[in-house]
């Protein structure tokens, strides 16, 4: 049985995920990041060469066999020199027969659509997004944060929200809930203990992130700082997934737009209404599909497209959709666990 190992690398976490080619789930994993901007190349490598071993070794036993091809969906494979060192390091680990790398926007895009074309946004801890047309037309965000001019994710709402929280209290922002709700989070009385936490090395600023939540429940509950922010972000998934269909002629055109990152996870209605309100603005015949499977899940599905390229389409779409059903239900089984350390 051929097999592929499905690979989504993250700037916060990484998904190793080993499939047959019949859409089965072998084995899955998800570690820490092991993106070579966040944390060097050798020791990104070694981190994945841990992660896939033990998903192999779990499947078929240590001395079992190489999978036919590694689908390796990365965050940073972003120039054509990160491409290309990227590309040669992976080959010379020779985690499988063959590799195919993408970067992770065009992953978090195949998990989302089967048409082979669209606009991704993805929102997880940073931002990204891209645009594919039907006559292979391709555009992407830079994507390099502060560098590119981005600014969304959870790690910039739970700045926002601790800056609201900050300023309630100091005089000079408006009242909001989060100058209670965030010194909470961090076990502490009031914002001012909370920066001075961060700043002395005391509080983990990793942890800013997950402050994005509280962020999303006090718009719910109409807290107006809050929704300033939530709002602030909406607004930036509409620029980021508007300028990629403008971008890739896509306006007139009926793509699907995938939104993919941890973020997205909220319910929250304000923002989901405003977001579908912007995006079908700029293409009203555009269909909004929130990811509902973990984003390794289009690794794999590009992979099997190279398995099996002449699969016939109705059993490509019933393969496709084990993939989806499988990782997504191993997903929900994941969150909320942080990912392990890692010792390199």
């Amino acid at each position: 049985m051929r097999t592929v190992l499905a690979v989504d690398g993250g700037n916060s976490k990484t998904d190793v995920a080993l499939i047959d080619e019949t859409g089965r789930l072998l084995g899955a994993v998800r570690g820490p990041t092991t993106s070579h901007q966040a944390v060097g190349l050798d020791a990104g490598m070694s981190r994945l060469d841990g992660l896939i071993s033990e998903v192999v070794a779990s499947a078929s036993g240590p001395d079992g066999p190489r999978p036919d091809i590694g689908a390796f969906a990365l965050a940073g494979a972003d120039t054509m020199a990160d491409v290309r060192s990227l590309r040669a390091a992976l080959e010379a680990h020779r985690f499988a027969d063959r590799v195919d790398l993408r970067n992770d926007t065009l992953g978090a895009l195949r998990a989302g659509t089967d048409r082979g074309w669209g606009v991704v946004v993805i929102c997880g801890s940073g931002v990204a997004a891209a645009g594919l047309s039907a006559t292979g037309r391709f555009v992407r965000l830079a994507a390099l944060g502060e560098y590119s001019g981005d600014w969304g994710g959870g790690h910039d709402v739970g700045w926002a929200g601790l800056a609201a929280a900050v300023r309630a209290a100091d005089g000079r922002g408006e009242p909001t809930r989060l100058a209670r709700d965030v010194p909470a989070w961090f076990g502490r009385r009031t914002p001012a203990a909370v920066t001075t936490g961060l700043y002395s090395g005391r509080l983990d600023q990793g942890r800013i992130g997950d402050l994005a939540p509280l962020v999303f429940d006090a718009a719910a509950d109409g807290d107006h700082a809050a929704r300033l922010i939530v709002d602030r972000l909406a607004d930036e998934i509409i620029a980021m997934g508007g300028a990629m269909i403008r971008r890739a002629h896509l306006v007139r055109s009926d793509p699907d737009i995938v939104l993919a990152g941890g973020v997205f996870r909220t319910r929250e209605a304000g923002f989901w209404e405003r977001i579908e309100a912007g995006l079908t603005a700029v293409a009203p015949r555009a269909t909004i599909v929130p990811l509902t499977t973990a984003p390794v899940a289009g690794a794999a599905l590009a992979g099997l497209d190279l398995l099996a390229p002449d699969r016939d389409p109705a059993e490509r779409a019933r393969v496709g959709q084990a993939v989806r059903d499988a990782l997504a239900a191993w997903d929900a089984s994941s969150i909320g666990s942080a990912p392990p350390p890692a010792s390199s």
